[in-house]
C-alpha cells in the first residue's frame, strides 16, 4: 500500500500534555529535526505549545525554529481535517478519547492518513470500529489504537511467541497465558481520567457496560464469539508457573485487543485460540495470601468506583491528566512480562517468552512505544491494509524490530526452548 506524501511524516497531537511532551522528547532525541523525518507538534494552546517546543529544543540541542508547531483544537472537526491533510500519520495523546478523539479519527479516515494513539477505552474503540473500519479499509488509512503499555507488550508478545511456535514446530499455540512477573511505575493521570470517563458513560448506558465486559467486544461484528470467558476476578493457581495469580488490571483491555488481532489475521492463531492475563504473586500459602489480598483489593476498588459520588471523590485525589512522575522515577521503572504458549498436541513443546521494558510502563516506555509506532506507520513498508487495526496487525514484525532497536523493549524465548532451532 502506497503511503501518501505529505508536508509532514508525523504530527504529534497533544504535545502539551505530560505523555505528549515525553513522546516529543523521544522523537527529538532519537530522530532529531530537519532530517529524514519531518514532524511537527500540535495542540490547542499556542503559548503552551511553543513552550514545549522550546523545552524540547533546549534538551535536544537544536534550534526551536526547526520544529514546526500547529495550533489545532481536537474538538474541532474542521481543524482536525486540516491537520490530517498535512500528515502521513497523526499520533495523538489527547484523552479521554471518548470525549476528544472522534473528530480526529474521522478526519484521518477521510484523508487516508494513518493514526495511532494510547487509548484503552473499550467502549469508544468499539464505536470507532463499527463506524469506521470499512471506510478506513477503503481509504487505506491505518487506524491503530492502544499503542502504549496497553496493549503493545501483550499484542506483540503474543505475536512474537506465536511466530516462534510456528517457526519451530509448524503450528500455532492453542493457548497463550500472559503473566505479569514484575513492574515498577505509577498510574498515568490520563489513563485514570479515561477509566473514570468510561465508568461515567457506562453508568448512563448499561449497554456500554456489557460491551466493556464482553470478551470479544472488539472483534469484527460477525465474529464476537469464542471459547474465552470474561477475565477472572479471584485468585487462581497456575500449574505451568507453579504460582498463585491475581487479576491484572489491564487484562480486560489487552485480551480483547489480542483476540481482535487473531480475528483480523484470518484466525492465524486458530478459531479455538484462548488467551488470558494475570499477575504472578508467588508460590505456597504466602502466594495464595498475596493473590487473595490483591484480588479483593481490586474488586473492592472497582465496586466502589462504580458508585458515582465515590468515583468523583476518588478522582479528585488521583493524578490529573498532564501530571506524572519525575524523570528519575520514570527512568528507574521497568516491566517484565512472561508468555506461556501451549503446543496444541505435545505439551513438551510448549514455549515461554519474556517481554521487558527499561522504563516505567505508564510513561517512559509508553512514550517510546507510541513514538516508534508513529515512525513505523510513517516510514516502513507495511503489508497491512487499511482499517481499524491492532498494533500486531498493522505493523507486526517491523514494529517489533523497532521496539527492540530503539525503545528499550526486548522480546525473547527463555528456558530450554531458547536453545532450540526451527
Amino acid at each position: 500500500m502506497t503511503t501518501p506524501d505529505r508536508e509532514f511524516h508525523i504530527v504529534l497531537q497533544g504535545a502539551t500534555g505530560f505523555t505528549g511532551r515525553l513522546t516529543a522528547e523521544f522523537l527529538a532525541r532519537r530522530y532529531g529535526t530537519g532530517g529524514a523525518i519531518r514532524w511537527a507538534l500540535a495542540g490547542r494552546n499556542r503559548e503552551k505549545l511553543e513552550g514545549v517546543r522550546d523545552e524540547v529544543a533546549r534538551e535536544g540541542g537544536f534550534e526551536a525554529a526547526s520544529l514546526p508547531t500547529i495550533v489545532a483544537d481536537a474538538s474541532s472537526r474542521e481543524e482536525m481535517g486540516a491537520l490530517a491533510a498535512r500528515a502521513r500519520v497523526v499520533c495523538t495523546t489527547v484523552g479521554p478519547y471518548a470525549k476528544y478523539g472522534t473528530p480526529l479519527v474521522e478526519a484521518c479516515v477521510e484523508n487516508a492518513t494513518h493514526y495511532c494513539d494510547l487509548t484503552g477505552e473499550i467502549q469508544w474503540m468499539r464505536k470507532m470500529i463499527d463506524a469506521h473500519h470499512d471506510a478506513a479499509r477503503d481509504s487505506g488509512a491505518r487506524i491503530v489504537f492502544t499503542c502504549g503499555f496497553d496493549c503493545i507488550p501483550a499484542d506483540l508478545g503474543v505475536h512474537f511467541v506465536q511466530r516462534e511456535m510456528k517457526a519451530r514446530h509448524g503450528v500455532s499455540a492453542s493457548r497463550v497465558k500472559m503473566r505479569v512477573k514484575d513492574f515498577k511505575g505509577g498510574a498515568s493521570g490520563g489513563t485514570i481520567a479515561s477509566m473514570i470517563n468510561m465508568l461515567d458513560e457506562a453508568s448512563e448506558d448499561r449497554d456500554l457496560l456489557r460491551v466493556v465486559q464482553h470478551p470479544y467486544s472488539l472483534n469484527p461484528k460477525a465474529d464476537r464469539t469464542g471459547p474465552d470467558r470474561p477475565e477472572p476476578t479471584g485468585p487462581a493457581h497456575d500449574p505451568d508457573f507453579d504460582e498463585w495469580t491475581a487479576p491484572f488490571v489491564m487484562g480486560g483491555i489487552d485480551t480483547k485487543v489480542v483476540r481482535r488481532t487473531n480475528a483480523l489475521s484470518d484466525y492465524a492463531y486458530g478459531r479455538d485460540f484462548r488467551y488470558d492475563e494475570a499477575m504472578l504473586m508467588g508460590a505456597g500459602p504466602r502466594g495464595f495470601a498475596a493473590a487473595s489480598a490483591t484480588a479483593v483489593g481490586l474488586g473492592a476498588g472497582m465496586a466502589a468506583m462504580v458508585v458515582g459520588p465515590i468515583r468523583r471523590a476518588v478522582a479528585k485525589r488521583l493524578p490529573a491528566p498532564g501530571e506524572g512522575p519525575s524523570k528519575e522515577t520514570r527512568e528507574s521503572g521497568y516491566f517484565e512480562i512472561l508468555f506461556h504458549a501451549e503446543h496444541p498436541e505435545d505439551r513438551a513443546l510448549d514455549l515461554r517468552a519474556r517481554v521487558r521494558g527499561d522504563r516505567d510502563p505508564g510513561y517512559g516506555s509508553t512514550s517510546k512505544m507510541l513514538g516508534e509506532s508513529a515512525v513505523c506507520l510513517a516510514l516502513d513498508d507495511l503489508a497491512s491494509e487499511g482499517g481499524t487495526l491492532t498494533p500486531a496487525v498493522a505493523m507486526g514484525d517491523l514494529l517489533l524490530e523497532r521496539l527492540q532497536k530503539n525503545a528499550g523493549v526486548s522480546f525473547e524465548i527463555i528456558g530450554r526452548e531458547a536453545d532450540e532451532r526451527a
